[in-house]
């Protein structure tokens, strides 16, 4: 009998030294414990990251540009900058779920300023894997991507925004100067940023044979901005649904006021507003992301003020604006505005409510 138990206990044995030898790490964040190595799955208890398997840690400095290859699981390509913008680089982090096949919907995230297509990705792993959806979500460096080429979507240039702000000590407000403040518009549709969606969407399509022709977008804080600017500016862009989450502010269907808050001078037509609104939008609203929260940044000025003091006063104005405009030139109005109770400025909580939305 002894003898017969050595065979199974050397099994046991291996099987438990196989366990022991997977080896989890938090991704890159550059503090001490990049070079932490931990034994079981989990929470980064330095950084707050969600740990990974070191098997699946990718070496982002090995990346070829325009070299888009998704394999199962989570991962990152990189593909250059847009027409007139090829020295730019666009870094998309992705999920494609074991399930993936050509039917699969494609959804992609856009983050706020903070940029980290990595945690947004991640925070939508388990709607990926749950309903079989190819998640995506680029990330435009701020390093080369400014606020008016990303927050306003490539719409205006040469601004001197930096000089025309200044942040009020211990708050998350940032006020605008309006009479200091001066840009350009951008007349060019191949630099705005809604192009680039467009080519990350067809170049995935490409790589992995999917048979969509549409695409879903969730944007959350800036994110938020960019999507219902792309309702307003292309709403021919390859979108089916937008879902834009707790935006800072708003560039109103208003030909009486300037960009960024309008659309005066911007070749906008009242023709052209009957695509917009006809967009599958929702202005998906924390009801806490009001006067009393402090997360992420708040633009002020005697314009965009006019539009609310805080984010959830600001979306009910955009939308009702909205709203009277499109009955003003008579079209279908197709935008919804859902409220989202007990939740503020955090865009897990408001990923989560904007997958039932789309997915349940």
């Amino acid at each position: 009998m002894k003898i017969k138990l050595v065979p199974a206990l050397l099994v046991l044995w291996i099987f438990a030294c196989q366990q022991k030898q997977v080896a989890y790490v938090c991704k890159p964040c550059k503090l001490p414990c990049d070079t932490i190595i931990f034994d079981k799955p989990g929470t980064c208890p330095h950084c707050n990251m969600a740990l990974i398997k070191k098997s699946e840690l990718v070496d982002e400095s090995s990346l070829q540009v325009n070299d888009v290859n998704l394999t199962t699981g989570s991962g990152v390509f990189l593909i250059e900058g847009a027409k007139g913008q090829e020295g730019k680089v666009i870094k998309v982090y992705y999920h494609k779920p074991k399930g993936y096949t050509a039917n699969s919907k494609i959804l992609m995230v856009i983050p706020g300023a903070g940029r980290n297509g990595d945690s947004y990705r991640d925070a939508w792993i388990e709607t990926s894997k749950k309903h079989n959806v190819l998640v995506l979500s680029p990330k435009f460096e701020e390093a080369t991507y400014s606020f008016e080429d990303y927050h306003m979507c490539g719409l205006i240039k040469e601004s001197n925004l930096k000089n025309a702000i200044k942040r009020v000590n211990n708050t998350n407000m940032v006020t605008l100067d309006e009479d200091r403040f001066t840009y350009r518009l951008n007349f060019d549709q191949q630099q705005w940023i809604f192009k680039d969606l467009d080519r990350v969407f067809d170049l995935v399509v490409k790589a992995t044979k999917s048979t969509q022709n549409t695409y879903d977008l969730f944007g959350h804080s800036a994110g938020g901005q960019i999507l219902h600017r792309l309702a307003v500016f292309s709403p021919n862009a390859k979108v089916n649904r937008i879902i834009a989450s707790n935006s800072g502010f708003y560039t109103l269907p208003d030909f009486n006021t300037k960009m960024p808050f309008g659309i005066q001078n911007t070749r906008i037509q009242e023709k052209d507003l009957r695509s917009s609104f006809a967009k599958k939008l929702i202005l998906l609203i924390g009801a806490l992301d009001n006067e009393t929260e402090t997360g992420g940044t708040l633009l002020r000025s005697p314009t965009v003020d006019k539009q609310g003091k805080h984010r959830l006063a600001r979306a009910h104005y955009f939308y009702k604006f909205s709203e009277a405009k499109a009955k003003e030139i008579g079209v279908e109005f197709q935008w919804k505005i859902q409220i989202v109770p007990e939740v503020g400025h955090n865009h897990r909580k408001m990923g989560e409510q904007a997958a039932k939305l789309l997915y349940r």
